[in-house]
């Protein structure tokens, strides 16, 4: 089934050239069917980038999926033109009202400030609060991971002492869980951060399981008991060139960044960068959508109840 977007949304062109099924809500409304309505809150300061590896994922799914964009207004964004941010995203105040299956809470460059430095905190905060009742799943990547936890749990960032750059093994530790069902045994994941989670606490919360793990790094994808909230601090929606494009910028701007692990062939920047993650970032979104399709309410407004 396809995925429901705003029409005219530039990155549709490229969907629809890659065989990721897309309509348009003029369509959408011919449906006899319940879709899954999915906020996406895109922190990131590229967003159409940000918007083309969610929506390639969200697109391969027998269900359909209805997506809406937010966007945060108390912060000025200096990477996306603010006409696409109102012709193709909302405001909180423009959903307060409405209802969703599922949100998805986006990474942020912003990981090494304290995060009561973030400009848009109090709005994020606001977000946070209006999700409790009014969206069944949420689904928190990066620093938006790192931030719900902190909130929620009490979890402080501690910053790293060199960047955590490339491609690093996990060991799936609950192969039976909903959200990691098919993983193999150990996967690769993208990182690309400065900072990780103090979770010297962990054993006071029972209610949050690790789902995966690194013998150094720590857990990376965490969820509640009743797989509600999903927390992964990797980049399982990263492109195979995301990482070398990082990295080149990262170069051009005369940044002292190693070269990304185990990610360039020989650790030559010159040859293209392996790709082995892709299945798993599947894998890991299709479950989170059936979980979130397996127990939402079929009538949204019961979630307040």
């Amino acid at each position: 089934m396809p995925i429901k977007i705003i029409e005219g949304l530039p990155v549709r062109t490229r969907l629809e050239a890659e065989n990721v099924y897309t309509i348009d809500a003029s369509r959408a409304m011919t449906q006899d069917i319940r879709p899954l309505r999915i906020v996406i809150l895109n922190l990131m300061p590229k967003k159409e980038e940000t918007e083309l590896h969610l929506l390639r994922l969200l697109g391969n799914t027998p269900l359909q999926v209805d997506i809406e964009f937010l966007y945060t207004e108390t912060h000025k964004s200096r990477n996306t033109p603010t006409s696409h941010l109102q012709k193709f995203y909302r405001t909180l105040d423009e959903i307060r009202d409405e209802r969703f299956d599922g949100m998805i809470v986006t990474g942020a460059p912003v990981e090494k400030l304290d995060f009561d430095q973030v400009d848009y905190i109090e709005e994020l905060e606001e977000i946070l609060k209006w999700s409790e009742t009014h969206v069944f799943s949420r689904f928190f990547i990066c620093w938006g991971a790192q931030f719900a936890l902190n909130r929620y749990y009490g979890f402080d960032k501690v910053i790293l002492p060199g960047k955590l750059f490339g491609i690093f093994k996990y060991k799936n530790i609950l192969p039976e869980h909903p959200l990691v069902r098919g993983f193999d045994d150990q996967f690769d994941v993208p990182q690309s951060r400065h900072t990780r989670m103090d979770f010297s606490t962990l054993d006071r919360h029972p209610g949050l399981k690790v789902l995966s793990v690194h013998p150094e790094f720590g857990p990376d994808i965490l969820s509640t008991a009743d797989s509600r909230e999903l927390y992964i601090f990797g980049h399982l929606e990263y492109e195979r060139d995301t990482l070398q494009t990082e990295y080149e910028r990262d170069i051009e701007k005369g940044v002292d960044v190693g070269m990304p692990h185990n990610y360039f062939p020989q650790d030559d920047s010159h040859n293209p960068p392996h790709f082995n993650w892709k299945s798993h970032g599947h894998l890991l979104f299709n479950n989170w959508l059936n979980e979130t399709y397996q127990n939402t309410y079929y009538d949204l407004k019961d979630l307040e109840k």
